[in-house]
C-alpha cells in the first residue's frame, strides 16, 4: 500500500546564510599571480577584484 503525499510539506531546514568572506577571499585570489600577468593587464584584473569585492560587500546585512 503507498502512503499517500501530505498535504502539508515538512519544510527542510533554513538555508544556512553565506559567508560574507568568502566572497572577499575570492575576489582577492584574483590577485594571486599578479606578478606573472604582463603589466597591460594589471588594471583589467584590478577591475575585476574591485567589482567582486564590491559585490562581496554590498551582500553583507547592514551595510
Amino acid at each position: 500500500m503507498q502512503q499517500q503525499p501530505s498535504p502539508h510539506p515538512v519544510p527542510g531546514p533554513p538555508p544556512r546564510p553565506a559567508d560574507p568572506r568568502a566572497g572577499i577571499d575570492e575576489a582577492m585570489a584574483g590577485l594571486d599571480d599578479l606578478d606573472r600577468v604582463p603589466l597591460a593587464e594589471h588594471v583589467e584584473r584590478f577591475d575585476a577584484v574591485h567589482t567582486q569585492l564590491t559585490f562581496a560587500l554590498s551582500s553583507i546585512d547592514k551595510v
